[in-house]
């Protein structure tokens, strides 16, 4: 029975692999940023202009958030050896929790070892029999499965279908539901929209309902003062709970975080099975969060959401000018659609081997048929990193359909 297993699974990895769904995972010797070393499966290393990280401000590698790390390990240690209820709650975890509280507006935030803990722990603890959560079908994998470990009604709309999610706001209330969340990304970061949160926070008023937004995709660099999507759709204060993370643009690391009302927080932290079984937070990643946070809110900040806007405006005007087929949108996602698995993971691949390292997206994290190249700007690139990228989209695209002897797919 045993080998019968092991079995089964090298027959669904081989047929993973025969789809071209197979999803390598490169290997990089140097700090993250705008160039990066890879290391090949021949074992060479090359140099590579960076366009698939979520590091959206470019302060992964900068030096002064490596120092905040490794001052916040020589203050505190490497970790706490616990979680935070038994002793594992120092300075440095309240201090980060009261700035990205103050930061983004909100009474109090609660850290979690992940942004997919956050999510993952939020709603249990909070809804129940009698409650209804409803989602939007675009939604990151993490609300999906923090939603199905709770008791509550769930309900989903289509994405962005503001129509669809009255009506189920009606259900919903029609039945009776004793308190409804609407629960949506900020950013949806397969495809680089910002949710609609005007309509959304103007039917949950109707309808006397909660608005949980995760902001990963967001926080930072989105809005007025980087405060995020609701900042940018100017809702600021009309949102319930927030959930993010430290893993992007507010210093690249891990951890995620819930901002809410205070008895909101303190009931995670009662109740949240991911905050409660998880060690705290290590304080190295609280020190480089702290660190961002303090640029991102800043004058720096500022600045570097300038150029980063720039940024993404001259990149999708040169893809776009090449012929590239992209997902319209004005954030620094921007999706090369290709349609084909195996098209994406070519396509990647020949990018690499002249000099620009990107990611093909395909089943099960986008659907089956929508293959893409998700690339992702940073305030870290130049106006010359940008222009070298394009050529080298181009060549490669050449590249790849010269090969195939197939009509150019991918392109509009």
């Amino acid at each position: 029975m045993r080998n019968d297993f092991y079995t089964r699974i090298a027959g669904e990895l081989a047929d993973i692999d025969a789809q071209g769904l197979t999803k390598p995972e490169r290997v990089i010797s140097s700090r993250q940023g705008p160039v990066v070393q890879v290391r090949l499966a021949d074992g060479r290393t090359v140099e590579a202009l960076n366009f698939c990280a979520n590091n959206y401000l470019g302060l992964a590698g900068d030096p002064r958030v490596a120092e905040a790390a490794a001052q916040a390990a020589r203050d505190a240690g490497a970790g706490m050896a616990s979680v935070r209820f038994i002793c594992g709650t120092q300075a440095i975890h309240k201090e980060l929790e009261a700035a990205t509280a103050d930061y983004l507006g909100y009474e109090d935030a609660i850290l979690f070892a992940a942004a997919f803990d956050a999510n993952g722990g939020v709603f249990e603890p909070l809804l129940g029999e009698g409650d209804a959560i409803i989602s939007d079908s675009l939604n990151h994998a993490s609300i999906i499965d923090g939603v199905r470990l709770c008791k509550a009604e769930r309900r989903r709309f289509p994405n962005g279908d503001m129509a669809a999610l009255e009506d189920e706001l009606k259900a919903a209330r029609a039945g009776g539901a004793r308190t409804i969340v609407i629960a949506t990304d900020g950013v949806f970061s397969m495809d680089g929209h910002i949710a609609k949160l005007g309509e959304i926070t103007a039917l949950a008023d109707r309808y006397d309902a909660l608005v949980l937004v995760d902001d990963c995709h967001a926080t930072g660099f989105l809005g007025d003062g980087g405060r995020g999507s609701a900042a940018y759709r100017k809702v600021e204060g009309r949102i319930d709970i927030l959930t993010g993370t430290y893993g992007k643009a507010l210093g690249g690391a891990m951890g995620g975080f819930v901002a809410a009302k205070k008895p909101v927080v303190e009931l995670l932290r009662q109740r949240a099975r991911p905050y409660l079984f998880s060690n705290a937070l290590a304080p190295a990643v609280c020190g480089a969060a702290l660190a961002a946070i303090d640029i991102a809110r800043g004058l720096e900040g500022e600045d570097l959401r300038g150029h980063l806007k720039t940024n993404a405006i001259r990149w999708r005007g040169a893809l776009e000018d090449a012929g590239f087929d992209l997902v319209p949108g004005e954030h620094p996602i921007v999706p090369v659609m290709l349609g084909e698995a195996r098209l994406a993971q070519d396509l990647a691949a020949e990018l690499l081997s002249r000099g620009v390292f990107v990611t093909g997206f395909s089943f099960p994290v986008v659907p089956r048929g929508q293959a893409r190249i998700r690339t992702q700007l940073s305030a870290a690139h130049t106006s010359e990193h940008l222009d070298l990228a394009a050529k080298a989209f181009v060549e490669a695209r050449d590249a790849v359909v010269e090969r195939s002897k197939s009509q150019p797919v991918g392109v509009a």
